[in-house]
């Protein structure tokens, strides 16, 4: 068995994490052919393409995607144990990539903005789109540094903590109808709903839960965003079960009436995930702290720490 060429190792994950030859290049100090050059040795020894034009970048084939799960993370604890990285917020410019929806960016970034600009100026925070079926691989590809939201991902090659719950209400205008008396789980059926659906599916929790009893709702429209909720509720007859906390801090609160849902549903914990590979990074370590410290701000008393 031929022993592996480290250095092939090397300049593969720096490619997969710059998503570039040529930034990959300029980070290891090396031309643009060397690289090249390098690139066509892993193309022979792994037998596979590795990498394909796409745009202005490369895109990894599946096989390469795979070979870099598996040696992401030991390359980087090999590097944090020989160079382990240096980490001031106060001085430190980094980028952190994080997977959101503005259920969180609408409480969240202006106080994680304010916390920036007195602690750490030089910290870049991007909000990526939430893929809701994908979130396994956006972390496992490393196109995100931390997904924030409702999910619970398996596999040892990730950690998960807890941020914050997410009990339920049922929100509608305060003059509707069924504002000015008890809501009835027939009233309820019979209204038409509402409901936030990331993925465009006019199935969701509720829906699954009274499946459970043989009874059905009317899905009457669906938004791909919470921030717009109750602009249509307050515009609307529409009805919508949601988060609590979506309607906490809007301008249009008092014109929403919220009660209990008459059906119980379970409140959802909203969590932070990364990969392992960011584990012991003291950057990431510093971020996941400070996040903690604003759900805490924003949403409650926290279970678990980071």
């Amino acid at each position: 068995m031929r022993d592996v060429d480290l250095n092939l190792l090397t300049i593969f994950d720096t490619i997969m994490t710059e998503g570039s030859v040529t930034k990959a290049s300029e980070r290891l100090a090396m031309t643009q052919s060397a690289v090249s050059n390098a690139v066509a040795r892993m193309r022979v020894e792994w037998k596979d393409p590795l990498f394909v034009k796409d745009g202005r970048g490369i895109r990894p084939s599946p096989r390469a995607s795979a070979i870099w799960r598996e040696i992401s993370e030991p390359l980087a604890a090999i590097r944090q144990v020989i160079n382990p990285p240096e980490f001031d917020p106060a001085t430190t410019a980094r980028r952190f990539r994080l997977a959101v929806t503005d259920y969180v960016t609408y409480p969240m970034w202006p106080l994680l903005r304010n916390l920036l600009e007195v602690r750490a100026p030089a910290i870049d925070i991007l909000a990526v789109p939430w893929k809701v079926y994908n979130t396994r691989e956006q972390l496992l590809d490393n196109e995100i540094d931390l997904a924030l939201g409702v999910m619970s991902l398996p596999g040892d090659e990730f950690r998960q903590c807890w941020a914050f719950d997410a009990p339920y209400v049922c929100a509608m205008r305060r003059t509707h109808p069924l504002a000015s008396r008890p809501l009835t789980l027939d009233r309820f059926l019979c209204a038409d709903h509402l409901l936030v659906s990331l993925s465009g599916d006019p199935i969701g929790k509720v829906d699954d839960l009274l499946a459970q009893q043989g009874l059905k709702r009317r899905v009457a429209m669906t938004v791909n965003n919470f921030y717009g909720l109750p602009d249509l509720l307050v515009a609307s007859n529409l009805i919508c079960v949601v988060s609590e906390s979506v309607l906490r801090n809007h301008p249009l609160r008092e014109q929403i009436y919220t009660t209990a849902p008459p059906i119980h549903v379970p409140t959802s914990s909203c969590n932070m995930a990364w990969h392992i590979r960011h584990d012991r990074d003291p950057g990431h370590r510093w971020l996941r702290g400070v996040l903690s410290e604003l759900c805490l701000s924003i949403w409650g008393p926290q279970r678990n720490p980071v």
